[in-house]
């Protein structure tokens, strides 16, 4: 920390989520949780208290299109599409008729309806492995506060942002309040809650506004106008910071501001390493609104695309047609570097009623994914004749996630096939050559991949899922988090030997899982011979920079050589080391943003 902080100054870290400096007065957003009363409410009183959940609920969504409207009229579309989103979760039967049939059964009143069919939704998010997945469940809870809020009379978009320049500071905040108070003089976001997944984070980042979330105690801590430093780059915001700090992260705002221009001329530069050997770096993709940064972003293409979003945000099960609409944009927006499409991967128990499962205690290891879509054939041969149809527009690739062994793999194929013979009946177009491949991500099928690369087009390794099964580790749990290691000896034989089976089958391998995007690793990757990797659009321009400056050759030797260790933090000291004395020209970037949030504290 800046040595030269007074007394008044402090320094709260989090989670940065949209990237850029900025300097301004705080606005603290004072909204606490509204606490609502349980009411019984008198048998011939339920149909006027059904009535009141309506209007209410009308006057939300009427709000959120006056948000959605005011963006696109201000060029901003991307935050649009994500106010849309909130729309369809606000319009969702699950929601509406499930509030509609509590009141109507257990005779209470709307807020408290609300709350308690809130509660089981967001035990069902919850359960969810994928970060991104669970995060739709606080969607669900913030658009459901808002009707709370119209039933009380304390609506959300009143917010007087006063004169100049503001940082707002809030507990939380919803994709609609972020949006809506970026038109005004907002500079920076701050939350004790949220993630990089949330969509009030994916809205600042859309407009380049600097966010952090993750911030323990800000509302406590800040004062209604005090200056502050937001960093949503290094994740901090300084509270009440010297004339001096504020310098240096003048300096570092004008230093960002140049890191952006030397990146850029990344952009369009061929990945690969300094011997010339290709590594094609795609992006991972969540949503179509994301599509927006792709240009921009180095990217050749889309190495993962989960499709879970367009069944969680949708009413009922979403038809053929409208998944071909989706896939379609996708596929085009991408030409001609072409996407690779992920089936369905989530559990049965957490999508809407018509395909509810029996709870599981441990759903990570139970029906979902691969073995999900195989047990509910009719719902799988929907996506895949929906992908299929769509790949008639580019390039296309279909990805079976969660394969644990040869035959789900082609009873997988064997579905697909008979889609295809479907849509040949039909007179429909479809890509006959659409590759075909399978996710490594449990230790099964890593196991017998030498079998796996005879029937498949292309492997992609899912790092998260496969370290957590090799490690028999829950990477959610913070009390075995720190065993979560990359780089341990036994993740690396795994991955070289998944690499080692595909080339020899004559098929490429890729990673799409977070190792994939950390910097870190990525000499160790090109050393095992990687031939694509997968990544948030964010980590794209840097980590091609640095391939650029790697030698393959020496990759290759280097990794030789970390075999011979057992521990996997002699292999991280190791590479650290190498990164140092033979690449530190292609780090170079990196390691002069690290001095410098170091010296800035």
């Amino acid at each position: 920390m800046d040595s030269r902080l007074n007394h008044s100054t402090k320094v709260i870290r989090g989670a940065g989520v949209s990237d850029g400096v900025a300097v301004a007065k705080v606005l603290v957003l004072e909204r606490e949780r509204i606490v609502i009363r349980h009411r019984i409410i008198p048998r011939e009183k339920v149909p006027e208290e059904v009535a009141r959940f309506r209007e209410a609920h009308q006057r939300a969504a009427r709000s959120l299109t006056e948000i959605k409207e005011a963006m696109i009229g201000a060029s901003s579309r991307e935050p649009a599409f994500i106010i849309d989103a909130h729309l369809m979760m606000l319009e969702d039967d699950l929601l509406i008729e499930g509030v509609i049939e509590l009141i109507e059964s257990e005779m209470i009143n709307a807020e408290w309806a609300i709350r308690k069919k809130v509660t089981e939704l967001m035990a069902v998010f919850s359960r969810l492995s994928d970060e991104y997945l669970r995060e739709r469940g606080k969607d669900v809870e913030q658009v459901a506060e808002r009707v709370v809020r119209e039933l009380v009379g304390k609506t959300e978009d009143n917010v007087n942002l006063g004169d100049g320049p503001v940082i707002v500071v809030a507990r939380e905040l919803t994709p609609a309040e972020t949006a809506h108070m970026a038109l005004e003089n907002v500079v920076g976001f701050a939350t004790e809650i949220g993630s990089p997944t949330s969509h009030a984070a994916i809205v600042a980042k859309s407009l380049r506004i600097p966010a952090v979330v993750g911030l323990k105690n800000l509302t406590r801590e800040a004062g209604q106008g005090d200056v502050a430093v937001i960093d949503g780059h290094s994740g901090l915001i300084i509270l009440n910071p010297s004339p001096e700090t504020i310098d240096e992260y003048e300096s570092r705002r004008k230093w960002l501001s140049e890191l952006r221009l030397v990146l850029k001329r990344y952009k369009d530069l061929p990945a690969e390493t300094e011997d010339g050997r290709r590594i094609k770096l795609a992006a991972n993709l969540e949503i179509l609104e994301e599509l927006a940064f792709l240009p921009d972003s180095g990217a050749e293409g889309v190495g993962l695309y989960r499709t879970e979003f367009i069944y969680l945000d949708h009413k009922g099960l979403p038809s053929e047609e409208e998944q071909i609409e989706n896939y379609e944009r996708l596929i085009k927006a991408v030409h001609p570097h072409g996407a690779t499409i992920r089936t369905l991967d989530i559990g049965g128990d957490k999508f809407k009623s018509d395909l509810t499962v029996t709870n599981e205690q441990n759903p990570a290891m139970g029906l979902r994914s691969i073995r999900l879509c195989l047990n509910r054939p009719s719902l799988f041969k929907t996506q895949l004749r929906a992908i299929l149809r769509a790949s008639a527009s580019g390039k296309t690739r279909v990805m079976f996630p969660m394969i644990s062994g040869h035959e789900e793999f082609l009873q997988a194929r064997e579905l697909l096939a008979e889609s295809m013979d479907e849509l040949d009946k039909e007179g429909r177009a479809f890509d006959r050559d659409l590759e075909v491949g399978l996710m490594i991500e449990v230790p099964s099928a890593a196991i017998i991949a030498p079998q796996l690369a005879k029937v498949a087009d292309f492997f992609s390794i899912g790092t998260n899922d496969l370290i957590q099964y090799t490690l028999a580790i829950d990477r959610m749990n913070e009390h075995v988090t720190y065993l979560y290691e990359p780089l341990h000896p036994a993740v690396l034989r795994i991955i070289k030997s998944v690499v080692d089976a595909g080339h020899e089958a004559g098929i490429p391998v890729t990673m799409c899982g977070a190792m994939a995007a950390d910097s870190a690793s990525l000499p160790v990757l090109v050393g095992l011979g990687l031939d694509e990797l997968s990544m948030p659009m964010g980590s794209m321009l840097m980590l091609k920079k640095i391939l650029r400056g790697i030698n393959g050759r020496e990759a290759r030797t280097l990794v030789e050589e970390l075999f011979q260790y057992n521990l996997a933090r002699e292999i991280r000291n190791r590479v650290k080391r190498e990164i140092r004395t033979r690449w530190a020209e292609a780090y170079a970037l990196e390691l002069e943003a690290f001095e410098i949030e170091t010296a800035a504290g």
